[in-house]
């Protein structure tokens, strides 16, 4: 028995390194791809210019035309467009969910009528443009429904329909939209509050602006559009703006205004540029009156000859609403 010991314990270690050697010689090299990879966080593009060291813009006179709304049941107006189809007419809306129309007026503040979207019920709409669309020979009302002050839903939707014709507009008139698009969008941060929507009208594509203490994401949902699925959007640049509610881009595309109840900021786009990479550029202070209780709307007039603003007075007994164009020079 003393020397079986030994030799079973050679034999033994004999087999297993064969055995190891097999399984190594036949062992299937670690596919590459079934490697979890830790995917690095979106690089965000910051703003750098300090907004409290802005140039004045001189190109709009500083004292506004400022007109009273023939009708005073408004208590929240949020944005202001002007036709492009019919000039001289503008769009305006009280924004949340209170109705699915939109009121005409113009830069009097005449009562003419308003467009109803037929079987829309908005959660809370806060913007509007006018721009190009998918039909190049047409121009097309945008509305934004993606105010969202909890923060709460999955997608904001954005309706996009045919400009009708409001050239017979009077008080009492009612034009009913029957098509129209429905273009949702998923923000990929999580779903946040905005109250800017632009459209660029040399790209067709939308901008959101987010409104956010001190900051602003700066969202696009790329041209075209889909209108049956939910499009995730990422964000392209942060800007240092505080509580954002309005902006817009000029019909020629090449100047931009956003503002908040306070300020009003303008760019100038360079030929060629991306909207983006002008936002990341230092704007001017535009001119802004202080004659509104909690501005919201900004729209700029459908020749370029200026800019319009309204304002929510819900929270100011006794005020009175009001619209003020600021007349390029």
């Amino acid at each position: 028995m003393k020397f079986f010991y030994p030799a079973f314990l050679i034999l033994a270690l004999v087999f297993l390194n064969a055995c190891s050697k097999s399984a190594g010689d036949n062992a299937q090299p670690v596919k590459t791809d079934t490697i979890p990879v830790t995917k690095p966080p979106d690089t965000i593009p910051s703003a750098t210019y300090d907004l409290s060291l802005l140039s004045p813009c001189g190109l709009f006179n500083t004292v506004p035309n400022t007109a009273t709304m023939v009708r005073q049941d408004y208590t929240e107006l949020s944005g202001i467009a002007e036709s492009h189809l019919t000039p001289g007419v503008l769009y305006v809306f009280e924004d949340g969910a209170k109705t699915n129309s939109i009121d005409l007026t113009n830069k009097l503040g005449a009562d003419l009528g308003k467009v109803v979207i037929d079987g829309v019920q908005p959660r809370d709409w806060e913007d509007i443009a006018v721009g190009p669309g998918p039909d190049a020979t047409k121009t097309y009302v945008y509305m934004a429904d993606i105010g969202d002050n909890n923060a709460s839903y999955l997608f904001v939707t954005i309706y996009r329909f045919i400009e009708p014709n409001l050239s017979a507009a009077t008080p009492g008139s009612m034009i009913h939209v029957t098509n129209f698009d429905r273009i949702q969008a998923s923000y990929s941060r999580g779903a946040t509050n905005a109250e800017t929507m632009m459209v660029d009208p040399l790209t067709r594509d939308i901008i959101i602006a987010t409104k956010e203490t001190g900051k602003s994401y700066i969202y696009r949902v790329p041209y075209p559009q889909s209108t049956t699925t939910v499009t995730v959007i990422k964000p392209l640049a942060m800007l240092g703006f505080d509580l954002l509610t309005s902006g817009d881009i000029s019909p020629d595309g090449k100047e931009v205004l956003l503002r908040n109840k306070s300020q009003i900021w303008y760019w100038k786009r360079a030929d060629g540029e991306d909207i983006i990479t002008t936002l990341l550029r230092k704007p001017q202070d535009a001119p802004y009156a202080a004659n509104e209780h909690q501005g919201e709307g900004v729209g700029f007039a459908a020749d370029g000859g200026g800019y319009y603003t309204d304002t929510e007075i819900r929270d100011y007994p006794g005020a009175i609403s009001n619209i003020s164009f600021y007349k390029r020079k």
